[in-house]
């Protein structure tokens, strides 16, 4: 096994390959100027393989946002609420139901999707019906997600069922549930075959199952103090990694791939995906607050059992101790700073970075076999497109 520095150096060294051009098409180019590790674009040149990122699209967020617009359809008055409560949940209104514009973040997952059917040899405008309804999936789980964790806020606002109750917050959520398989039946409409249109049909509610089977996993594993790292990574593998892994792999189905490009492309979304979730529960401990927008060690005080705990509490001496601390119904500073120490002395914080780099080193790895296969300008530009994306995620401090 690689050691945490070598494996994270691998990454480093793929991450030199993109171009800043190739993160400002996707939205992504204040990591540019955000990144001081990022070497010059004149030395970049030399170690860019000869692709032409003129060609980068603009902003595809744009065209994501767009074709989800478009699934809500015209209604009477008496319906409009109901699109209406979903369109807050999107930011596309504010809590007095007035249009507004927020800013939809990354849009990783239908970004994805598009990238992944250009890199296969497909075309993203066919992709694009898909990649609505992937986001409107993944908005579903949020909705229901809040409703599940009974929280009050998410993205700075309250949550929908924090203002319309939670039935209309779980109706809402099942509306766009069904928005978002109608996105899917609108890919036929785009060009592709109606064969493929239903097995992707039929794998998209397969992923979506796996997305279930994780939030079960994750509602089950509250208070158990006993799980293990597999344990935890088997629930993060369903309820986060599966969608962005069958984001891919959709987007490759849409474009027709063999076996091995899907698999290849299943594997990268699949491996970041768990390193994402990984850094996200590094962030939650030891993230600044000057940068993360949360307090100091926040997911410590929430009591949440997150990779760098299980580490802890399957290999501490101080396990009980530890295991005492959390059985409390709240945390203060004091508990907090001891658990920091038990969590300093077992290296957990080094183990989860490891595990996230050795993710990391995969999804990378599974990007090069794919450029041994597609070789076309286009293919290259959306693999690029593809690191380019996978380094906003990958040492991230927010």
């Amino acid at each position: 096994m690689l050691s945490s520095a070598a494996a994270l150096g691998m990454v480093r060294l793929r991450l030199r390959r993109i171009d800043h051009l190739v993160l400002q098409g996707l939205g992504l180019e204040g990591l540019w100027r955000a990144t001081p590790s990022t070497p010059p674009v004149e030395c970049m040149h030399e170690e860019m393989r000869s692709v032409d990122t003129r060609m980068t699209p603009p902003d595809s967020r744009l065209s994501i946002q767009a074709a989800m617009r478009e699934l809500f359809p015209q209604v009477e008055a008496r319906l409009s609420r109901f699109y209406q409560m979903q369109e807050y949940h999107l930011g596309w209104r504010d809590q007095t139901l007035q249009p507004t514009l927020l800013d939809p973040g990354k849009l990783v997952r239908p970004q994805l999707v598009l990238l992944a059917c250009q890199a296969a040899g497909g075309d993203p405008a066919e992709a694009l019906p898909l990649a609505a309804g992937v986001q409107l999936l993944h908005d579903f789980t949020l909705i229901h997600d809040d409703i599940e964790d009974d929280s009050a806020t998410r993205r700075g606002r309250p949550t929908l069922w924090s203002i319309w109750g939670l039935a209309q917050g779980i109706n809402a959520g099942d509306g766009m549930f069904v928005l978002a398989h109608l996105a899917l039946h609108r890919l036929s409409q785009a060009g592709v075959p109606a064969a493929r249109v239903l097995a992707i049909l039929r794998r998209f509610d397969e992923i979506i199952l796996q997305v279930c089977e994780g939030q079960f996993l994750d509602i089950s594993f509250e208070g158990d103090l006993t799980r293990s790292p597999d344990d935890y990574l088997m629930m993060i593998g369903r309820k986060t990694a599966a969608l962005i892994a069958g984001s891919c792999e959709l987007g490759a189905m849409v474009a027709g791939a063999e076996a091995m490009t899907t698999a290849a492309l299943a594997t990268f979304g699949q491996s970041i995906g768990l390193a994402f979730q990984i850094e996200d529960d590094l962030l939650g401990i030891w993230g600044h607050p000057e940068l993360t927008g949360k307090p100091r060690a926040a997911d410590l005080y929430r009591r949440k059992v997150s990779l760098p705990i299980v580490y802890a509490l399957t290999t501490s001496s101080e396990r009980a101790e530890l295991a005492r601390i959390y059985s409390q119904s709240n945390l203060d500073d004091r508990d907090v700073a001891a658990v920091l120490a038990i969590l300093e002395a077992t290296d957990a914080q080094a183990r989860c970075v490891e595990v996230a780099a050795q993710h990391h080193a995969t999804a990378f790895a599974a990007l090069d076999q794919l450029e041994q296969i597609h070789t076309g300008s286009s293919a290259l530009i959306a693999l690029n497109q593809l690191r380019a994306l996978a380094f906003s995620l990958v040492g991230r401090r927010t």
